[in-house]
């Protein structure tokens, strides 16, 4: 029966904590923008080269080739 001594304003602490995070995330407008981190992940990286121009530059550099070619 002691334990809800600590346990009720515990958890009244965690839920005010909740509460300013909240409101501060909604503040630093971390919730305007809903649609695009979805989309993120189908975009092209325009900054990668293809895998194929990728290794004719690491083959034109002079060093040996580590592909055995079978």
């Amino acid at each position: 029966m002691n334990i809800l001594l600590v346990m009720i304003p515990l958890s009244i602490l965690l839920l005010i904590g909740a509460g300013i995070a909240f409101f501060w995330a909604v503040d630093h407008d971390q919730f305007d923008d809903l649609d695009t981190p979805r989309l993120l992940p189908l975009l092209d990286d325009p900054q990668t080269p293809p895998a194929s121009e990728a290794r004719n530059e690491a083959s034109s550099d002079g060093m040996p080739s580590n592909e055995s070619g079978l």
